[in-house]
């Protein structure tokens, strides 16, 4: 390739490389670095240590994913509370329904917002903006620890839990018992899981279904394929209520609820409808078996990171 490229280590033995054809910010925070470049194949991406986070050409796949399923399948979600989410497209997607009342956004890189509020306005679409929006640069897990407020639906929307990165303590069975006791009575708890592949699934997806399951009665996981990456990725939504089925609402339900609920309709959705819903939740046997057989338990003495 001649030119300028960006290349991203995804792990000792595989690269991608990426025409690079402008670099927006080189910055650091005293988290991580925090860069934004333009890609041919990606558009503009936030990239973080080195690593793809977020891409213009493709965000709306991990975005989607992480938000809608759970708030639909929610019965009246109003308080959200999201850990993370730098580049403001969680919170994007979040406020597209009509029945949420505040956002409470925790993110600790003060850095990485300013940044992505300046060069990925379309990534965030306004969102910053919006008046339900509560942002606070802080530690999701001190603030979640001090708050005397429940919320319907917990997302986390972090980095992954890398060795001196500032989300590792995130993962672990301790923080979720305590995200837990802030969810209201039926509340959902979300967050990403990495990479879920058949080749990549037991790097820490399946370590925390493991982990979330040691602590909530019902989880359920997916995978979505996000072409930047390079891999499939993993979702996980745990429930405080045995009875609940995310994977019991049919299609036409799931439309239905769109239609209702999410202003401008289908209309403004890229990847996720009631199509996608009915069939999303139906992981591959080698994956479905690594999750099976998974023995780890996340915890702050025995923490788990992406090599």
């Amino acid at each position: 390739m001649e030119g300028p490229a960006f290349v991203e280590n995804i792990s000792e033995n595989f690269t991608l490389t990426s025409s690079l054809t402008a670099v927006y910010h080189r910055g650091k925070s005293k988290f991580q670095t925090v860069d934004v470049v333009e890609t041919i194949p990606w558009g503009r991406c936030l990239i973080l240590d080195g690593h793809m986070q977020s891409t213009e050409r493709d965000e709306f796949v991990y975005h989607e994913n992480l938000v809608h399923p759970v708030m639909l399948t929610h019965p009246n979600p109003r308080r959200i509370f999201v850990g993370g989410g730098g580049e403001g497209a969680t919170v994007r997607e979040l406020l597209r329904h009509k029945t949420v009342e505040q956002v409470v956004m925790v993110d600790i890189d003060e850095v990485c917002v300013s940044t992505c509020k300046q060069f990925l306005t379309k990534h965030h679409q306004g969102s910053f903006d919006d008046a339900r929006l509560t942002l606070v640069i802080d530690d999701a897990k001190v603030y979640l620890e001090n708050a005397t407020e429940k919320f319907d639906i917990i997302i986390l929307d972090l980095a992954d839990p890398v060795e001196g990165g500032p989300a590792k303590l995130l993962y672990t069975q301790k923080f979720y018992e305590m995200a837990r006791t802030k969810l209201n009575d039926g509340g959902f708890f979300v967050t990403q899981g990495g990479p879920a592949g058949v080749l990549s699934c037991d790097q820490v997806f399946t370590a925390i279904h493991k982990t979330l399951s040691t602590v909530f009665p019902v989880v359920v996981s997916w995978g979505a394929l996000i072409p930047s990456f390079a891999d499939h990725w993993g979702f996980l939504v745990a429930a405080t209520k045995r009875d609940y089925d995310i994977t019991a609402f049919s299609k036409e339900e799931i439309d239905k609820r769109i239609e209702d609920r999410i202003k401008g309709g289908a209309s403004v959705l890229k990847y996720y409808d009631g199509h996608v819903h009915s069939g999303m939740f139906q992981l591959p046997k080698i994956i479905r078996k690594a999750i099976a057989e998974e023995t780890r338990i996340i915890t702050e003495e025995t923490p788990l990171v992406i090599p």
